[in-house]
């Protein structure tokens, strides 16, 4: 059975994020989403709120299951026996990031190949720190997200703004 792990901070999951999990459950057995537990920048949501969302988004793909993480990547791809990483592509500067961090993670795990998706045209412009940015000052992001991520956002910068 073929598997590949799908990593990344997820604040929140975008239609772009689910469009990169569907194409890959096409060439894969099984993806499991990694929902990385401590990345180095500021959440918006928690971990185990980052893992609910994803896990709502994905509820009618079989193929997919939706864990958390910390450490380094490779070592989670080890312990599932993973023989990909899936990484999305927008642009040519996430392409340039996720180069170094390939050539990284091969020289760590040389048995482990990085399968990089680029992203369908309807979604190349969107990413979760602009999503949050339009969603906090009450721009539409209906066809962006799943619908319960837009409730999710709404109640976040409700809360916040009380």
């Amino acid at each position: 059975m073929s598997l590949a792990i799908y990593p990344g901070s997820f604040d929140p999951v975008t239609n772009g994020h689910l469009d990169i999990v569907n194409r890959a459950c096409k060439i894969f057995d099984q993806v499991i989403v990694a929902v990385y537990a401590t990345p180095s920048k500021r959440l918006l949501f928690n971990t185990e709120e980052r893992v609910e969302l994803f896990n709502l988004a994905v509820t009618d793909i079989a193929k997919v299951k939706v864990i958390t993480y910390r450490g380094m990547t490779v070592d989670l791809a080890r312990e599932y026996k993973a023989e990909a990483l899936i990484r999305g592509l927008r642009s040519g500067s996430d392409f340039d990031n996720e180069f170094e961090m390939a050539l990284m993670n091969k020289k760590l795990a040389p048995e482990i190949e990085s399968v990089f998706l680029f992203s369908s045209l309807e979604h190349q412009f969107l990413s979760s720190t602009l999503l949050k940015e339009v969603a906090q000052l009450g721009g539409d992001i209906d066809t962006m997200v799943p619908l319960h991520v837009v409730a999710a956002l709404s109640e976040k910068f409700e809360t916040s703004q009380t």
